[in-house]
């Protein structure tokens, strides 16, 4: 399931970093929780309809739209719940609409664009490598992510594979910092081929890693 989110228009300059803090505002919302737990059955997009950034950061005249997926309908509720009692998010910018919308039946082979860039890690002899969609492997490590959070959700792991669009105009890797933390990521679409229910359940939790803390949403 996926809550899509109207936002006000900000108040003060969004820094370029700020997905920190919407995950401050995540965490607001569902409460006591374990969001941190190793593996993430949930993701959210970055915000959208941001005009041209400044040294100063980003501006959303016009207000902005943000969406949060989740693998369990409970997690939803919760969320819903809590942005009822607190539309604060930050910024300035509050929750002025909420829309619900069920996970679509997807055809394998449906290729996705991106509402947060994907980043793909592992460490190697105690250090972190950062995987780019130009690499081949990219493709293997996607999917084994992904295979891992169906089997931790009890979906078949079978027949699924996902891969970058690589033939796409405007396909990059950027640093995206979080927390003074640098990590090279990537804005390129991807395609996924499997079961409906499998490509649906990517589409809740996203792809690749950190997907709780902004990265690898899929619109």
């Amino acid at each position: 399931m996926r809550i899509y989110l109207t936002l006000s228009k900000n108040t003060a300059p969004v820094p370029y970093d700020y997905p920190v803090n919407l995950v401050g505002a995540l965490h607001k919302w569902v409460g006591q929780n374990t969001l941190h737990d190793f593996m993430s059955l949930y993701s959210f997009s970055w915000l959208q309809y941001s005009e041209r950034g400044s040294p100063r950061g980003l501006n959303f005249p016009n207000g902005a739209l943000w969406f949060i997926s989740a693998y369990d309908p409970q997690l939803v509720k919760k969320i819903v719940g809590g942005i009822l009692d607190d539309p604060e998010v930050a910024f300035g910018m509050r929750v002025l609409e909420i829309t619900l919308r069920e996970t679509p039946a997807f055809a394998s082979g449906t290729r996705f664009s991106l509402g947060s860039p994907v980043l793909i890690k592992r460490t190697i002899e105690n250090r972190q490598r950062h995987y780019l969609f130009t690499e081949p492997e990219a493709d293997v490590l996607l999917t084994e992510t992904l295979q891992r959070k169906l089997a931790k959700a009890g979906l078949p792991t079978e027949g699924i594979s996902v891969r970058f669009d690589r033939k796409a105009p405007g396909a990059k890797t950027k640093v995206s910092t979080y927390r003074g933390v640098a990590n090279r990521v990537n804005y390129c679409p991807v395609i996924i081929e499997g079961l409906p229910e499998q490509i649906g359940f990517a589409w809740e939790v996203g792809l690749g890693n950190s997907t709780g803390i902004g990265f690898g949403s899929l619109h």
